[in-house]
């Protein structure tokens, strides 16, 4: 059964180690978003030559710098609390724990569907 989220509305995500960001829910609009990122376009030719797990994070980012409006639990160098921008937020993914949590509980959701459609279903006259 597909469960839809009918919330438009940001929430906070947990993810850990003291950090939580308030995110857009994860939509189409946001990785088609993310696809046109400039920083993924500027790859050209070169991505066919990346690692799935350098797409990743590439992509982790692009959705991160679109889906993150704010963010608790971040601070400079002396613990001060540090606004949400484009190079703070991929500072943030580069924490290995972060980045983790993130594509599990974010950038994950997005593909939940294919995984649930790849489930065999009932036959319409009895079972499967």
């Amino acid at each position: 059964m597909l469960r839809l989220n009918l919330s438009s509305t940001p929430d906070w995500l947990d993810l850990g180690h003291g950090v939580r960001v308030f995110v857009e829910p994860m939509s189409t609009a946001v990785m088609i978003a993310a696809r046109r990122d400039p920083q993924i376009a500027a790859l050209g030719d070169t991505m066919e030559t990346l690692t799935n797990d350098d797409l990743a994070l590439i992509m982790a980012k692009a959705v991160a710098r679109i889906a993150i409006k704010d963010w608790e639990g971040v601070g400079d160098a002396e613990g001060k609390p540090v606004v949400v921008t484009p190079a703070g937020i991929d500072a943030l993914l580069e924490v290995w724990p972060i980045f983790e949590a993130f594509q599990t509980k974010y950038v994950n959701s997005g593909f939940l569907l294919d995984a649930e459609k790849n489930v065999s279903a009932l036959l319409p006259n009895g079972s499967s």
